[in-house]
């Protein structure tokens, strides 16, 4: 065995101690990050992913002082915990937007039923293709560079031990989830506005000729229509849901808009 001298078990407690005060927050924000957190990614690279963004965020973190009863680990931890998640659900808020969004294209355009189990959660197919290529599109945005940068910043918004104020915290998350719904329907207004064109027009068509079967006219129609909405309207859609994002990661208590 290799003999550690008796002056440095004080300092490798306290840097271990530190290690793991950031390890519970990190790895809190780590459950539900977008991209790394998701239920189809092994609990052990998401423990290896806490672990890498621990390493990094260590050293930017003011060191802690170790606590001195067990009571004090433990509302510590709980507050570490509450602030993690608080953060990490702020950002998943994101991609249940761009999954309503797909939903509300989906049933808008008569896709909710095509492959609709693909996904881990039940979502549209629509939808699912959303949330998969905007999750490409936030990892190549640098997603995990912002996260770290979060994390850092975060230690300045919810200090190591001080419950968040329960008032402000409920506040906050009533916004961010006002606008995730804001959201979901700004990129889902064009399949909102094709099909309430597209059934008033199919009314009209009905009134002027009631012996022509319409739904079963319409119907290849709007299915292509909304295919072709697509392809043309993602790009743009992810361009703004990308941009949203990351204005949250840049400043995540600035008031919902």
């Amino acid at each position: 065995m290799i003999a550690i001298p008796a002056e440095l078990l004080p300092l490798l407690a306290a840097g271990l101690w530190h290690a793991i005060t950031v390890f519970l927050r990190v790895s809190a924000m780590v459950s539900v990050l977008p991209a790394f957190g998701e239920r189809t990614v092994p609990m052990r690279i998401k423990l290896g992913v806490a672990i890498a963004f621990t390493l990094i965020i260590v050293p930017a973190v003011p060191p802690l002082p170790i606590p001195e009863s067990s009571m004090t680990f433990a509302m510590l931890a709980l507050t570490e915990v509450i602030a993690g998640l608080a953060l990490g659900l702020g950002i998943r808020l994101f991609v249940l937007a761009l999954q309503t969004a797909g939903s509300m294209a989906a049933q808008s355009t008569s896709l909710s039923q095509i492959l609709g189990g693909a996904a881990a959660e039940p979502i549209p197919a629509m939808g699912y293709v959303l949330v998969v290529g905007g999750l490409a599109l936030a990892v190549m945005a640098g997603l995990h560079v912002r996260a770290a940068e979060l994390l850092i910043y975060s230690y300045q918004i919810f200090p190591v031990g001080g419950f968040p104020s329960g008032r402000e915290l409920s506040s906050w998350g009533v916004g961010r989830v006002a606008h995730a719904f804001g959201l979901a329907f700004l990129l889902a207004a064009p399949f909102v506005i094709t099909s309430v064109l597209y059934n008033l027009t199919l009314g009209v068509i009905n009134r002027a000729m009631p012996q022509l079967m319409v739904a079963f006219v319409g119907a290849p129609v709007i299915t292509l229509g909304g295919m072709f909405l697509l392809f043309l309207c993602a790009p743009y859609m992810l361009t703004v849901w990308t941009d949203a994002m990351m204005s949250f990661l840049q400043n995540p208590m600035a008031p919902a808009q």
